[in-house]
């Protein structure tokens, strides 16, 4: 999978995103909890598309949102519609590489991790931004079956399987320590915490 694709692909997609966008927001606020994001935390929202997690941040009173995505079309839509929120940052960027000025409480990862090209180097470097006894996340608001149907069509050549949840585990507890692991036909989470060193 090459990240030049990805990066068009979701430019190509970043006017009309929010049109299709089904939001659930029981699934969304049961994540946030067991994702820790609770008033005054410093969270990062990687892959955040055009933004749709920031109103949830607002709502949660978080002390800061970083928000990064690798296509820049989807920053500027998600720039358009959250400008005016002081704490909430965005950046055009892939997340496997960049170094962030800011450590985070809590890095949410949601509705995205198949779209990532080397998860291993992911975690290393969020591991690197994260506090400790900080919080990663990875969710989708539907299970892996259906998600695994929703990526056969256009998606198919920038996106790979979601791993099973206890193979999510295994490739998180490499970096961190997962102690929440849901998967339904609903709903996805895995949710770990950095162990202080």
């Amino acid at each position: 999978m090459d990240k030049k694709l990805v990066a068009e692909f979701f430019d190509n997609l970043a006017e009309s995103w929010d049109i299709g966008m089904i939001k659930d927001q029981s699934k969304i606020d049961d994540i946030l909890d067991k994702a820790g994001v609770t008033e005054g935390k410093y969270v990062l929202d990687v892959a955040c598309g055009t933004g749709v997690l920031i109103p949830d941040y607002v709502k949660r009173k978080v002390g800061k949102c970083v928000a990064i995505d690798i296509s820049d079309k989807m920053i500027e839509k998600a720039k358009s519609k959250f400008s005016g929120y002081e704490n909430v940052e965005f950046i055009c960027g892939d997340a496997e590489a960049l170094d962030f000025e800011d450590k985070f409480d809590c890095i949410v990862i949601y509705n995205a991790f198949p779209h990532f090209v080397d998860r291993d180097r992911l975690f290393k470097n969020l591991l690197k931004c994260l506090k400790p006894n900080g919080r990663i996340t990875v969710a989708h608001g539907m299970g892996r079956e259906a998600l695994l149907k929703h990526h056969s069509g256009s998606a198919k050549n920038v996106s790979t399987v979601l791993p099973e949840i206890e193979e999510m585990t295994q490739l998180m507890n490499k970096y961190f320590h997962v102690d929440v692991s849901v998967s339904t036909d609903e709903i996805y989470i895995a949710s770990a915490k950095k162990i202080k060193k």
